[in-house]
């Protein structure tokens, strides 16, 4: 029996009635039920139905029960391998899982059968879900601008998104592999294994590391003045910045929001890039200041910790506007080629012991 949508009260508060009804039909028509359509009209979430029908694989969905059977995984590793990979564990008999998941736990099946331990595993699972949560993010953004129109109603929108998705999605996978092969690439050729490493059969806990943080000074209070959606440009222009003046051994880790985190294997390249970017910033906004710190650092899952994180986030914090500042073995290891004045001898929390700090600037023409 056809959905009544009006007695539903389905209709109710839709800038555009017909428009409304029209995009209702076309999801009932797609299988979904009225407790569906309810909920997703209460969360205001309609006219995103369709884009998470083309997202879900729009197959059949299976129980952790079905799940656990056709891959032959236990079932509180698949739970533990869904918190990492930032899904939500599913209870006894729910139907909730996806096609795609199915194929990503048969994946997993295969890796730990060739020799990766259950948690290794999960530590790349999650490190990977991190990735994607920022591929994610940046797609939704471009897709948003690129497909959204004046004047569009909730049909138009949601019936060209998932048709653009149907289209534009399955080129991600081969860009995204490609992408992966590069970086291995560049990380297999950056790897160094010594004759210890050969013997023991295992890599190094930690290692030289220098670690550089790049900010933008006053964010915070800048969040308090502009609307979210105007703080968008400055952080996608700070983000540009930094990975316009990446260049290898220099590797980006990460940004998070207004800061950016740096590592080379040599304070120089660190150095270098962090000055480059803090001096540029002078002439081009937002303004930045930045941190240097070396010594051991343990990297997993792609990021890193250890002392010179730690001593570099502090840094950074310390520098004042438009500065870089180091600690004295930074200073020492990267050489005259720069322009460096004694900051004085500081404590900072979490770190131990008194901190020799000098700035440092390019060095004067």
């Amino acid at each position: 029996m056809a959905i009544d949508f009006e007695a539903e009260g389905l209709l109710d508060g839709a800038s555009d009635r017909q428009a409304r009804l029209e995009l209702l039909q076309t999801l009932e028509q797609e299988g979904f039920s009225v407790e569906e359509l309810r909920e997703a009209a209460a969360q205001d979430r309609l006219a995103l139905l369709p884009v998470e029908r083309v997202l879900a694989g729009e197959g059949k969905l299976y129980t952790p029960e079905e799940l656990a059977e056709k891959t032959g995984l236990d079932s509180d590793f698949l739970n533990e391998a869904a918190r990492a990979l930032g899904v939500p564990v599913r209870q006894p008999g729910e139907r909730a899982i996806t096609a795609e998941e199915l194929e990503l736990s048969r994946n997993a099946k295969a890796l730990l059968e060739a020799g990766l331990s259950p948690e290794s595993f999960l530590e790349l699972t999650a490190a990977m879900s991190r990735s994607m949560q920022t591929i994610a993010s940046s797609l939704t953004a471009i897709f948003g601008e690129a497909f959204l129109q004046p004047g569009d109603t909730e049909r138009d929108l949601g019936l060209r998104y998932s048709e653009a998705l149907r289209h534009l999605g399955p080129l991600a996978a081969p860009t995204l592999q490609h992408m992966l092969n590069l970086r291995l690439r560049e990380q297999m050729r950056q790897a160094v294994i010594s004759q210890a490493e050969l013997q023991t059969g295992r890599l190094a806990g930690s290692q030289p590391i220098t670690v550089g943080f790049v900010d933008i000074v006053g964010f915070t209070k800048l969040g308090e003045d502009v609307a979210p959606e105007d703080l968008g440009p400055v952080v996608r222009s700070f983000e540009r910045a930094v990975a316009d003046a990446v260049e290898p051994p220099v590797r980006l880790v990460k940004t998070i929001g207004d800061a950016a985190m740096l590592v080379a294997p040599e304070p120089g390249p660190v150095v270098d890039t962090v000055v480059r970017l803090v001096e540029r910033s002078h002439e081009q906004a937002p303004l930045l200041r930045g941190g240097v710190a070396c010594g051991q650092g343990l990297s997993r899952a792609g990021d890193w910790y250890g002392r010179p994180v730690n001593l570099a986030a502090r840094l950074t914090g310390f520098a004042r506007r438009g500065s870089v500042v180091t600690s004295e073995e930074v200073r020492d290891a990267a050489g005259d080629g720069y322009d460096w004045s004694a900051a004085g001898s500081k404590r900072f929390k979490g770190v131990r012991g008194t901190v020799d700090v000098f700035r440092v600037r390019a060095p004067r023409s």
